[in-house]
C-alpha cells in the first residue's frame, strides 16, 4: 500500500466514458460515496466515434437505462440535432428511437450532471494499479504515489488499455486521437490472474462541412414528431438538423484494393479482431466485392461546428488514400478532412471471467464494465456501467444482486451472452439476439424495469411517482375498454381491430374523454390490446421454460465429479461456473444431453 496520500471512498470508478459516467451516477444515487477517476475531466462522456444514440436494440436499451434512473435518454433529450424512430413501418417490437448529438453539447450535459451529483467526487488521475488483499479489492493507486480506499471498483477503461493507434504506416500511442493510452492498468490484471486479449476498432475521417456539396447528396430529415428516449422528457423542442445520404464508387474501390497492402488490417500490422458488424471501408470492399457502392451517411456532429462524421466508411487507409477516395464521394469533391479516419488496438478482458453481476471471479469487489468487456457501442457500455454501479452499491449495503432476465430486458440478454458465452469479436447488440423481443419494446421498458429501480432505490422520487401516475392511466384505460360495449363487443375487442384507433373509440363513445388519458398511454393500450394473444404466448413460453431455467446451481457443486458429462463439458462448466441451468444451456459446446445429466445430479 502506498505510503503517500490516500482518500476514503465506497466505491471507486475507473473511466469517465459512457460505461462510467452510469457506473458512478448509479452508485451514488444509491446512497454510496462515490469516486469518478479519468484522465482528462474535459472528456468526460465524450463521444470518441459517432455522434449519435440509440439505433436497432441500442435504442431499446437506452429506454432500459432510463427505466432504471439512468442519465443517456435524458442527455440525448437535451442535446440531439435530429431524432428518427427506425423500422416504424414494422411492429411495435421492431420500433428503434436513434438521435445524434451535438456531440460537445451531449458531452457538457453530462459532465454538468455529474458535478451536480450528490455522494459523487469527479477526479483527474491516471490509475496505475489496483490495490487488493485476501482475495478483495482494497482501492486503486494513482500517480503521484496516493492511494483511493474502496470496498468495490468498477473499471471501465475503453479502449485505452495498452492502446495503440493506427493510421496506415503510422502507429501511435492513444485510445483516441488526442489522448494517451493508460499502460499500468493491464499489468496490474494480469498479476492478479485475468486473461487480457487485444481487439481493434475504427472511426472514420470527418470533413469540414463547409466544403461539401449537399445538394449532390440526398436530405435525411428527422421525424416531424421526434420521440423522446427518457420517461422524463415530455417532448423535444429544438430544431432538427438534416442528415444526408451519399455513397461509395467503383473508382473509390478500386483505389482502396489498390491500396490494400497498405491498410493496417491487412498488411499484418494489426493482428487483433475487429467488430464484424461494423467493417471498415476495406473490409467491405472486400467481402462485398459484388457490390460496386455502399451508403454513407454525412451526419452534423453539431450545431456551432462545420465538422461531419462520415458514416459508413471506417478505415485505418494512409492518409494519402483518405485523400484521394474522400474525394470521389459525389458531393464531397473538394472536400477537406478535419480529421483523419485510424483504428485502435486496445487490451480487452474475456467477459466468461465475470459473474452475472459483472463483478470478477478472480477478485472480489472488481467489476467491469463497457469495452474492457469486449463489447462495442455507448449503448452497450452505458448499460453495463449502470448494472455494475448498482450491484456494487448493492453488495456494500449488504443487499442481493441485480441480474436481469432475457426475458425481461435486452440488458439480461446482453450480460448474459456476455458471460455465458463471451466474444470472439467486439460485441454489439441486435434484436435477433432476444427470444423475447415482442415483450422487450422500447415503448415499454419503464413498464418493465421502473419498479425494480423504485425497489433498489436507483430512480429518483420524481420519476418513481411519474410512473405511478402512468400507471393509473394504464389502469383507468383498461378498466374502460373493459366496461364499455358497442353493438355487443367491448371497446377492448374494437381497438384490437388493426385499422381501429382511440379516434374511432371517442366518436363511439365520447365519456372516454374524461378519462383524461396521455398519448402515450393510449398508444400503449393500443399497442397491448392489438398484441395481447401474442404476448400472452410469449410469457406462457417464459413461464414453462423458467421452471428448468431458473434452477439455482450451488456454489459448491462440483462438476469434475459428474462422470457421465462429457469430458469438455465438466472442463467448461467448472471454468465458467454457470449459476443456473439455463445459464449452463447456453454455453457453447453444452448440449441438451449434458443438462439432462446435470438436471438429475441437482435433483
Amino acid at each position: 500500500m502506498s505510503s503517500g496520500f490516500s482518500y476514503d471512498f465506497d466505491v471507486v470508478v475507473v473511466g469517465a466514458g459512457h460505461a462510467g459516467t452510469e457506473a458512478a451516477l448509479a452508485a451514488a444515487r444509491m446512497g454510496a460515496r462515490t469516486a469518478l477517476l479519468t484522465m482528462n475531466c474535459d472528456t468526460v462522456g465524450q463521444m470518441s466515434c459517432n455522434p449519435a444514440i440509440g439505433g436497432v436494440a441500442k435504442g431499446q436499451i437506452v429506454r432500459e437505462i432510463d427505466a432504471l434512473g439512468g442519465e443517456m435518454g435524458r442527455v440525448i433529450d437535451a442535446t440531439g440535432i435530429h431524432f428518427r424512430m427506425l423500422n416504424s413501418g414494422k411492429g411495435p417490437a421492431m420500433h428503434s428511437p436513434r438521435a445524434q448529438a451535438d456531440k460537445k453539447a451531449y458531452q457538457f450535459e453530462m459532465k454538468h450532471r455529474v458535478e451536480l451529483q450528490e455522494n459523487l467526487s469527479l477526479r483527474q488521475e491516471t490509475v496505475e494499479a489496483i490495490e487488493t488483499e485476501h482475495g478483495k479489492v482494497t482501492g486503486i493507486r494513482v500517480s503521484g504515489d496516493a492511494v483511493y480506499r474502496a470496498g468495490a471498483v468498477v473499471l471501465t477503461t475503453g479502449t485505452f488499455l495498452k492502446a495503440i493507434m493506427h493510421t496506415g504506416e503510422a502507429k501511435a500511442e492513444g485510445g483516441r486521437a488526442g489522448d494517451k493510452a493508460a499502460h499500468g492498468v493491464s499489468g496490474s490484471l494480469k498479476a492478479l490472474g485475468i486473461e487480457l486479449r487485444r481487439f481493434k476498432t475504427g472511426t472514420p475521417a470527418r470533413l469540414n462541412g463547409r466544403t461539401i456539396d449537399f445538394s449532390r447528396c440526398e436530405p435525411q430529415p428527422g421525424d416531424q414528431n421526434p420521440q423522446p428516449f427518457s420517461y422524463m422528457t415530455d417532448r423535444i423542442a429544438q430544431t432538427q438538423i438534416s442528415c444526408y445520404l451519399t455513397s461509395t464508387t467503383p473508382e473509390m474501390h478500386r483505389i482502396i484494393r489498390a491500396n490494400l497492402h497498405r491498410a493496417p488490417m491487412y498488411s499484418g500490422q494489426i493482428q487483433s479482431t475487429g467488430p464484424r458488424y461494423c467493417p471498415s471501408i476495406e473490409d467491405k470492399v472486400v467481402r462485398f466485392a459484388e457490390k460496386e457502392t455502399h451508403q454513407i451517411f454525412l451526419e452534423p456532429e453539431g450545431r456551432n461546428t462545420q465538422e461531419v462524421y462520415c458514416n459508413g466508411i471506417s478505415t485505418s487507409l494512409p492518409r494519402d488514400v483518405q485523400d484521394q477516395i474522400i474525394r470521389l464521394i459525389p458531393g464531397c469533391e473538394r472536400a477537406e478532412i478535419t480529421r483523419y479516419g485510424y483504428a485502435v488496438e486496445y487490451d480487452f478482458a474475456p467477459p466468461t471471467q465475470l459473474h452475472p453481476t459483472l463483478e470478477t471471479r478472480a477478485v472480489e469487489g472488481l467489476y467491469f464494465a463497457g469495452q474492457i468487456n469486449g463489447t462495442t457501442g455507448y449503448e452497450e457500455a452505458a448499460g453495463q456501467g449502470l448494472l455494475a454501479g448498482i450491484n456494487a452499491a448493492l453488495k456494500l449495503q449488504s443487499r442481493g444482486p441485480l441480474v436481469l432476465d432475457r426475458s425481461n430486458a435486452y440488458l439480461g440478454v446482453l450480460i448474459d451472452d456476455l458471460v455465458t458465452k463471451g466474444v470472439d469479436e467486439p460485441y454489439r447488440m441486435f434484436t435477433s439476439r432476444a427470444e423475447y423481443r415482442l415483450l422487450l419494446r422500447q415503448d415499454n421498458a419503464d413498464r418493465r424495469l421502473t419498479p425494480l429501480g423504485i425497489q433498489l432505490g436507483c430512480v429518483t422520487a420524481e420519476r418513481a411517482e411519474r410512473f405511478r401516475e402512468y400507471e393509473r392511466e394504464i389502469q383507468r384505460g383498461q378498466e374502460a375498454l373493459l366496461k364499455y360495449r358497442s353493438q355487443g363487443q367491448s371497446l377492448e375487442e374494437w381497438l384490437r381491430r388493426p385499422h381501429e384507433g382511440w379516434e374511432q373509440l371517442y366518436t363511439i363513445f365520447p365519456q372516454l374523454e374524461e378519462l383524461k388519458l396521455s398519448e402515450r398511454a393510449r398508444e400503449q393500450l393500443k399497442i397491448e390490446t392489438q398484441y395481447a394473444g401474442y404476448i400472452r404466448r410469449q410469457e406462457s413460453e417464459i413461464a414453462r421454460l423458467q421452471k428448468v431455467e431458473s434452477v439455482r446451481i450451488p456454489d459448491t457443486f462440483d462438476f469434475l465429479k459428474v462422470t457421465q458429462l462429457r469430458h469438455e463439458a465438466r472442463e467448461k462448466l467448472t471454468r465458467l461456473r454457470p449459476t443456473t441451468v439455463g445459464q449452463a444451456s447456453r454455453v457453447s459446446g453444452i448440449t441438451p444431453a449434458d443438462i439432462a445429466v446435470l438436471m438429475f445430479y441437482l435433483n
